[in-house]
Formats: C-alpha cells, structure tokens, sequence
C-alpha cells in the first residue's frame, strides 16, 4: 500500500446536478450513496464493495427530467476524485482485468490506467430498464468516467439475456479490474512506462 493517503474530493454544481464526492482508493468498501436513482446507487456500492474502495456521494439532479444527467455528472465526478487519488501514477501496476459471472452473465473488463482515455464497450442488453435505471446510461456512465480519470477501459459481454444481471457483473468486474491496476509494487521505480510518466487526469469535462 502506498505511504500517502490516496483521496479524490470533488464538489460540482450545474443547473442540473449538485455533486458532493469522496473517493479513497485503499479503503474496506464502505459507501454512503444518494443519488436518487436506486438501481443506479446499488451498481456504485458494487463498485466500491468488490473494489475495496470508499466511496461518499451525495447527488441531486433532475431526476423529473430523467436519469441521464445525474449518472453523466456522476461518472464525471467519479473520474475526477479517481485522477485525483491516483495523482502520477507512481508505483501502480497499471493494468487490471476481471471476469466476473451473475448468474447466466458474464462480463470481461481489463483496464490501463494510462492517461488516455478510451473506452471499448460491448453490452447486449435485452431489456431497457433495470428498476428505476435506463440501461442506455451504463454507456454515458463510463464515459465520462474514463474521460476523466485518464483511463482505458476495455469491457466485453461473453454471455447473458437478463440486463441486471449483465449491468451488475460490469460494475464488478471494473470494480475487480480498477483495483488491480491501482495495486502499488514494490519493485516500480516511478511509473510504469517507457516514457518514464503517465500523464494523467490530463483530459477532464468541466
């Protein structure tokens, strides 16, 4: 474990969302979450739980418009507090993947903590709705995730016909994957790379 501690705060307000956020990297997957979409708050303590992270965040959007705003502005916070925690890089071993089943669904995530963030995402999911939540926000989700924490992120649905299920196993395995690649070694001088540096937190939505 690292010798500092590796926190992101973050406080955003638009007229569509007021965002409060904590994140620590090396915590014991404790969560507070309130953002007033319930599915939505289960899928971030997944997160947090399976990733032994600590998350606090306090969101209130325009849920009488709809979801999108919130889990937008959400993932972009989440992104921020991330690049925050992480800082340089020094350290981490990079990279991370997990293969997470629920049930019939499975779901493959491998990431880069690399300070380019792209984001591959191959989701089927057969039903538009899982409880309050519409499932077409997991792509808006993380995105802007990996916008703004300087990330690669590479997912992939290998079987599943129940989109709680597949939605569920996604946050999981990114959660698996996340803290892999945020576990620090030893044996790196620095960072990880060729270059001698990553440059991360470089892109981020305001």
């Amino acid at each position: 474990m690292s010798e500092r501690k590796r926190v992101g705060v973050v406080s955003r307000k638009t007229k569509e969302t007021a965002i409060t956020l904590k994140w620590e990297l090396d915590g014991n997957g404790h969560s507070t979450i309130t953002t007033g979409i319930g599915f939505f708050d289960h899928m971030l303590e997944a997160l947090t739980r399976h990733g032994w992270f600590n998350l606090h965040l306090e969101c209130h959007g325009d849920l009488d418009v709809d979801g999108h705003h919130t889990v937008e502005d959400v993932g972009i916070c989440l992104g921020q507090a991330f690049a925050q925690s992480i800082e340089n890089g020094a350290g981490i071993t990079r990279y991370g993947s997990a293969s997470i089943p629920m049930d019939e669904a499975l779901v493959h995530a491998v990431v880069d903590i690399s300070g380019r963030p792209y984001l591959v995402l191959n989701l089927n999911l057969p039903q538009q709705r899982a409880g309050d939540f519409d499932c077409c926000l997991v792509e808006e989700f993380f995105r802007a995730f990996v916008t703004n924490a300087g990330v690669t992120l590479h997912i992939r649905q290998l079987a599943g016909s129940n989109s709680h299920h597949i939605i569920e196993a996604t946050f999981k395995a990114v959660a698996k994957a996340l803290d892999q690649a945020c576990t620090t070694d030893s044996r790196i001088k620095g960072s990880l790379s060729t270059k001698g540096m990553l440059d991360l937190g470089r892109t981020q939505l305001s």
